[in-house]
C-alpha cells in the first residue's frame, strides 16, 4: 500500500541519526510504552463514543507506534516489518482452521475456544499452564475474564450461568459473615471473590465485564452531574442537603433518561 510504505519511510527518516528528529531519535522500545498505552485508551474511548472520525485518527496514532517500535527493532537487528506481518498472517491462518483448513466451528464461542486450544498447543514449550500468558499490566477485570476464558478452553467451566450465579450468592453470604466479624482481611478476600464471580457471570452471558462497568460509570457520572446542576441552579450547597433529598433529585435525573 502506497500510504503504508510512505509511513515507513517517514518514520525511518525521523529516526535517521543527525538528520532526523531529536525526539524520535532518542526513543527506545521502553520509552514509548506510556504513549503507546495512552494512544490505545484514546482509541478505545473513540470506539465507546462512536466517534469514528476521531477513531480513524487514533488508529493512525497506534499505527505510528507499531511502525516506530518496528523501526527501532530493525535498527538493532531484532526484526523488521516483513517479519511482523509474516507472523500475524501465519497466526491467523493457523488459528482459523475452520476457514483455511478442515476444522469446524458452529458459532463465535467455538471459534474462541478453538483459538485458545491452538494457542496453548503452540505455546507449550514456554508455558506450563493453560492460563499463562496474560499480561498482568492490564486492568484486573480484563485479567479475570481472560483467565476464565482460558480455563474454559480446557473444560474448566460450568455448563451454564446458573451455578455461577449460585457461586456469587455463596460469596455474598461469606462476605456478610466476615463483615459481622469485623474481619477486614477476610472482607477484602470475599469482595475479591465476589468480583471474580461477577466477571464469571458476565462472561457466561457473553458480556465484556470491563465494558459493562464502564457503562455504569458513565451512567453514574451523568446522573451525578444532573444532581450537581440542580443545586447550582437553585443556588444551594449540596453539602447542606440530606441523603433523602439527594436521592430524590437522583431519581428525577434517572427518570429523565
Amino acid at each position: 500500500m502506497k500510504d503504508f510504505d510512505m509511513l515507513l519511510e517517514i518514520i525511518e527518516k525521523l529516526r535517521k541519526p543527525k538528520k532526523g528528529c531529536p525526539w524520535d531519535i532518542k526513543q527506545t522500545h521502553e520509552s514509548l510504552i506510556p504513549n503507546f498505552i495512552e494512544e490505545l485508551y484514546e482509541s478505545i474511548e473513540a470506539i465507546e463514543k462512536e466517534d469514528f472520525e476521531h477513531l480513524s485518527e487514533e488508529l493512525g496514532d497506534l499505527m505510528l507506534h507499531i511502525v516506530m517500535q518496528t523501526q527501532i527493532a530493525k535498527e538493532k537487528g531484532e526484526f523488521n516489518m516483513e517479519k511482523v506481518l509474516q507472523k500475524i498472517n501465519n497466526k491467523l491462518i493457523r488459528r482459523h482452521p475452520h476457514v483455511f483448513g478442515d476444522g469446524e466451528a458452529t458459532d463465535a464461542n467455538d471459534v474462541k475456544m478453538n483459538w485458545e486450544r491452538i494457542k496453548f498447543e503452540e505455546k507449550k514449550r514456554s508455558r506450563t499452564s493453560a492460563i499463562d500468558g496474560i499480561p498482568r499490566t492490564m486492568p484486573a477485570l480484563i485479567i479475570a475474564q481472560r483467565m476464565q476464558e482460558k480455563a474454559a478452553s480446557v473444560g474448566f467451566d460450568w455448563p451454564d450461568v446458573e451455578p455461577a450465579i449460585g457461586k456469587l450468592e455463596e460469596e455474598a453470604v461469606e462476605f456478610r459473615e466476615a463483615f459481622r466479624n469485623k474481619d477486614m482481611e477476610e472482607m477484602q478476600n470475599e469482595l475479591g471473590d465476589m468480583l471474580f464471580s461477577i466477571v464469571n457471570i458476565s462472561r457466561k452471558l457473553g458480556f465484556d465485564t470491563e465494558t459493562a462497568l464502564k457503562k455504569t460509570i458513565r451512567k453514574f457520572e451523568t446522573r451525578f452531574k444532573k444532581v450537581e446542576e440542580y443545586y447550582q441552579k437553585q443556588n444551594k450547597n449540596m453539602l447542606n442537603a440530606s441523603l433523602e433529598q439527594l436521592d430524590e433529585i437522583w431519581e428525577i435525573a434517572k427518570k429523565s433518561e
